[in-house]
């Protein structure tokens, strides 16, 4: 059977603004000129979103300064701009990672709600399955600018590759090209919040340890991942014959 890939022209491709229909033309390609044709289209269309933001955003400080409504509009304008030139910036910490915060109660490690072990990570496979989970992870998250995930730890210590999972299985749940990643607490909030919502995926992970740590706990992130990928599975996101 023809792919619906092979019949569309890169102008056909570049013309679809929809990212769910992009999404899953790429889960279904088999194909790697195909999917590398996909990716690219994905990719432009982000990019062509967060530009229009951007130019709107723009716009609308240009609007204020010119009616003398803008006095403090530099703070707030900087505290909201995407500058995804310092996506690889680490967020500031006030306090050494493990150092108690009063509303912490004096925890010195990210709080995870009481969740099933994992057999599979008790098992003689664990190290296939974790390498497995982030391959997948890897490969979902791909088309996404400023996601770069190599480990369960420091790549996902600004929040915005939570986001991009999250808004690979649900694009329409909010805009991901208006994200910060000098806002971690954020986007933790925003992507596990809307986990929860839509996938009914368990809040496992806090936000408030998570940013208070130089990185993640690569056990917490791995765990909740895991959780993530069963809720999917349950919910009919994703076609396994695994559960991770």
């Amino acid at each position: 059977m023809e792919s619906k890939t092979a019949s569309l022209t890169s102008e056909e491709l570049a013309a679809i603004e929809d990212e769910e229909v992009l999404n899953k033309m790429l889960d279904s390609a088999t194909d790697f000129e195909e999917r590398r044709v996909l990716r690219a289209a994905l990719r432009d269309l982000l990019k062509k979103k967060r530009d229009k933001r951007e130019q709107e955003r723009g716009s609308r400080q240009q609007d204020l300064r010119q009616q003398g409504l803008s006095k403090g509009g530099t703070t707030t304008g900087g505290a909201v701009s995407i500058g995804r030139a310092s996506m690889n910036q680490q967020p500031l910490t006030n306090k050494p990672a493990g150092q108690p915060s009063p509303s912490a109660g004096g925890q010195t490690s990210p709080t995870v709600a009481s969740a099933p072990k994992s057999p599979s990570a008790a098992g003689p496979n664990a190290k296939n399955v974790k390498q497995m989970l982030l391959d997948w992870c890897r490969a979902k998250t791909e088309p996404y600018e400023g996601v770069n995930i190599q480990n369960f730890s420091s790549s996902w210590k600004d929040g915005i590759a939570f986001c991009a999972l999250v808004h690979r299985f649900f694009p329409d749940a909010f805009e991901y090209s208006i994200l910060n990643p000098n806002k971690p607490r954020d986007n933790f909030q925003l992507a596990f919040s809307t986990a929860e919502r839509l996938a009914g995926c368990p809040p496992l992970l806090d936000p408030d340890d998570l940013v208070r740590m130089k990185e993640p706990d690569w056990k917490c992130v791995y765990t909740y991942i895991q959780e993530f990928y069963r809720s999917l599975v349950e919910k009919g996101l994703v076609k396994t014959k695994k559960r991770l």
